[in-house]
């Protein structure tokens, strides 16, 4: 059996004071050390770490610094974030993502659509782009525009799948029957709003007067 032993030597008075209770973990076999530390390790109260450990590692050698939970590299300078950000996501601190527009959630794990998707749109990345993917009746980018295939004529919007609001003095489907109030007499036809179309013999606003006809003398 190989036994290993962790000992500090005399500490001086006031020698990283804050430190006792992690290297008595790692005496014990309790240590979170980072990545790349040997587990014991030899602590030099003397030496120096030039640049200095970042994020509270501690310089255990010259140039070698012992980790803190939630930080690596040969600083302490990199935070670590487990499970790791996803997405192209930025660990920012320990168990912390920054994501990257069109991700979201803990370790940026959820596709998120800025506004959401309308009409029962779903939100998805496709080929690395975030975007909603619409039902057949819907478009836009946040499938807001609704699809009429007849279209709408006249100025008339379409206001939801199949369904045309129409402007007014035009009704039907795709706003395509003209309105006359009063209705156009004698075999006319409304072919415009208060707009009548006349048959030869008759005219007038509403087709109401018949043509007087003329005949040639000899």
């Amino acid at each position: 059996m190989v036994l290993f032993f962790c000992s500090l030597g005399p500490l001086r008075t006031g020698l990283l004071l804050a430190s006792v209770g992690l290297f008595v973990s790692v005496c014990e076999g309790r240590s979170e050390a980072s990545r790349g530390v040997v587990i014991p390790f030899v602590f030099d109260p003397k030496a120096i770490c030039d640049p200095p450990c970042k994020h509270a590692g501690i310089c255990i050698r010259n140039n070698t610094c012992f980790c803190s939970k939630g930080y690596e590299g040969e600083l302490c300078q990199y935070a670590d974030c487990y499970p790791k950000c996803k997405n192209g996501g930025e660990c920012l601190r320990p168990g912390k993502c920054r994501c990257p527009p069109g991700f979201g959630g803990k370790y940026c794990h959820k596709v998120v659509c800025d506004g959401g998707c309308w009409n029962g749109g779903d939100c998805t990345a496709v080929n690395g782009v975030v975007k909603c993917l619409c039902p057949s009746s819907w478009t836009g980018s946040k499938c807001q525009e609704a699809i009429c295939p007849q279209g709408c004529r006249n100025g008339g919007s379409c206001v939801a799948p199949g369904i045309c609001s129409c402007l007014e003095g035009w009704l039907g489907g795709a706003c395509h029957t003209a309105v006359c109030k009063r209705p156009c007499l004698n075999g006319g036809k409304c072919i415009s709003p208060d707009v009548c179309r006349c048959h030869p013999h008759f005219s007038g606003p509403r087709c109401e007067e018949k043509k007087k006809a003329f005949y040639n003398r000899g």
